[in-house]
């Protein structure tokens, strides 16, 4: 809960940013913030056994691991003395706590009871976090105050919590929650300070007036009046001026308020029933020395540390609560290690760039993730690349934002780009060679339509039909012309109609690399190719035919049909 009100107070500060602003941070987690969030998610949804807290979980975790978001669990120790009653008061009269209300006067805190159902929730979570290579650090007392700690001494970004009174414990960036959408709701305690007007001491302040986990509202006050007094007596002095007078300090405030609209009043005339004691100088007492690690401790330094991801542990751990198989498992968290591998990389190559050292990738004293880019996508209106990884056992490929890959191997996309080029080369050559070999074939054949008319008028005087001239013509025609049209299209419309002609006529020779005017496509039908090979057929029944051209007849044939074949 933290200060009854806060954020109400603090909602002109709320910020909305992407997720993606959390990549290359690293951020401590109240994780008991967290799975009472994902708590209240399993039970609108489904039986607290199927997990699905759990599984919430997971996806989120695997989301911040894609952006390096280097992640330090934080789960609360024992309960302070003085959150007892709040605490009891929270779960019914203290089903978690150890010791009775009577023997909490001589103690400082309260052990929790681990045996929870809750308790066994943070328990898989952290199972789950160390399988993933998230280290968790076990709070003395509160989580949001080691958090807050953390942060406040720049040895993380932000702390995830709900919990309002982290900035009490001297937190500078809260990321609240995570909302569908990929965007976190942040607040910052610099725009508190210069929007409000509101620092560490007068945000303890209002915790006193308006009640908190550590002491009970004061009758009278709500977040207007208690934020004007606090600003009235200003950050740099308000503690110390409620240390020094208490209580009588609000007095004193409301009664100067009300002198000036009651002259003749005195003080003795005003009926305040606040109470005049200093018993919340224990509250104020807590959230400036919380019971935490230190910075410089050996328990805060190895979770700093990076951890490695354990990918058979993981198996287990979504073989035992999710009932998912080794290759489900690799499905979902496979492509996002190698993601956040591909991102430590990155920020390798741009820390020795920014010390004036320039290594191509091939002399970097670590391996490239990506052996090569087997495809461009988009998705969302986003650019991506398909990778192929090296290093990366169970996985082949996957999509990896364009962006990520030209910060991390700008040498990889030049590599893509060059055998792209490279294969769209044999293309164009194989059609050239197509028609050439067509302008070759129609060389030929005029050739032999040539000789054939040539031997039948020295034999016979007479010459080749004009069906049969025309029908191999038109029939070749109708090839070339659509070779010319794919060749135009492709070409900015430069046909390569002027390379070669067919003749019509039974003597002329045509000039085939004169170029000519662009003909109108003839679309040859099977009728004409039948009338072709039926009036060949029929000079073949013909018994006053020399062997010669008989033989030249059936060479046209069989040259015509070979022709068909392979241009069908």
């Amino acid at each position: 809960m933290g200060v009854k009100n806060l954020w109400d107070i603090l909602e002109s500060c709320k910020k909305t940013i992407p997720l993606h602003h959390l990549q290359n941070k690293r951020v401590c987690v109240d994780l008991s913030c967290w799975m009472v969030q994902l708590q209240k998610v399993n039970k609108t949804h489904c039986p607290i056994k199927d997990k699905l807290y759990l599984q919430t979980l997971f996806h989120r975790l695997r989301s911040l691991i894609a952006l390096n978001c280097s992640l330090i669990f934080v789960t609360d120790g024992s309960i302070p003395a003085i959150k007892l009653s709040t605490y009891r008061r929270r779960l019914n009269a203290g089903n978690e706590v150890v010791l009775d209300a009577g023997d909490t006067h001589n103690v400082s805190s309260v052990k929790r009871n681990m045996g929870s159902a809750f308790s066994c929730m943070i328990k898989e979570a952290k199972f789950l976090g160390m399988a993933l290579g998230i280290p968790c650090l076990d709070g003395i007392e509160e989580a949001e105050a080691q958090c807050a700690l953390l942060n406040s001494e720049s040895l993380c970004d932000a702390c995830f919590t709900s919990d309002s009174d982290a900035f009490l414990f001297g937190a500078r960036t809260v990321y609240r929650d995570i909302c569908l959408g990929g965007y976190v709701v942040c607040y910052e305690m610099d725009d508190i300070e210069r929007e409000l007007g509101f620092g560490r001491n007068s945000l303890i302040t209002l915790a006193v007036l308006l009640g908190s986990d550590y002491s009970q509202r004061i009758r009278g006050f709500g977040p207007e009046s208690a934020s004007q007094i606090v600003k009235s007596i200003g950050d740099s002095s308000v503690l110390q001026r409620f240390a020094s007078e208490g209580l009588s300090i609000v007095k004193k405030i409301k009664c100067s308020k009300k002198k000036g609209l009651q002259e003749n009043n005195t003080d003795h005339g005003i009926k305040c029933d606040l109470p005049i004691d200093n018993q919340f100088l224990k509250v104020i007492n807590a959230y400036l020395k919380p019971k935490c690690h230190s910075a410089d401790s050996d328990v805060v330094h190895r979770v700093l540390a990076l951890y490695p991801f354990n990918r058979s542990q993981l198996h287990q751990i979504c073989a035992q609560f999710f009932e998912w198989p080794p290759e489900k498992t690799d499905e979902y968290i496979l492509p996002k290690i190698a993601e956040r591998n591909l991102r430590r990389y990155s920020n390798l190559r741009a820390t020795s760039s920014e010390f004036g050292v320039h290594l191509p990738i091939d002399e970097m004293p670590v391996e490239c993730p990506v052996s090569s880019i087997v495809k461009q996508r988009k998705s969302l209106g986003r650019d991506y690349f398909e990778v192929s990884w090296q290093g990366m056992d169970g996985l082949q490929s996957s999509a990896i934002p364009a962006d990520l890959v030209e910060s991390a191997c700008p040498e990889k996309i030049l590599e893509f780009q060059q055998r792209k080029a490279q294969k769209q080369k044999p293309a164009r050559k194989t059609k050239s060679k197509k028609i050439a070999e067509m302008k070759e074939i129609d060389e030929k054949l005029q050739q032999l339509l040539l000789e054939i008319e040539q031997e039948s008028t020295a034999t016979r005087g007479s010459v080749v039909p004009q069906e049969i001239r025309n029908a191999g013509t038109d029939y070749l025609t109708t090839h070339v012309n659509n070779l010319e049209d794919e060749d135009s299209s492709n070409n900015g419309g430069n046909s390569i109609s002027g390379c070669y002609s067919f003749s019509a006529s039974g003597t002329e020779i045509i000039d085939l690399i004169s170029p000519l005017p662009r003909r109108h496509v003839h679309v040859a039908s099977k009728s004409q190719e039948t009338r072709c090979m039926d009036v060949i057929e029929l000079s073949d029944t013909d018994n006053e035919v020399s062997p010669e051209h008989a033989r030249r007849g059936k060479d046209l044939r069989l040259f015509l049909a070979s022709i068909r074949d392979e241009l069908s």
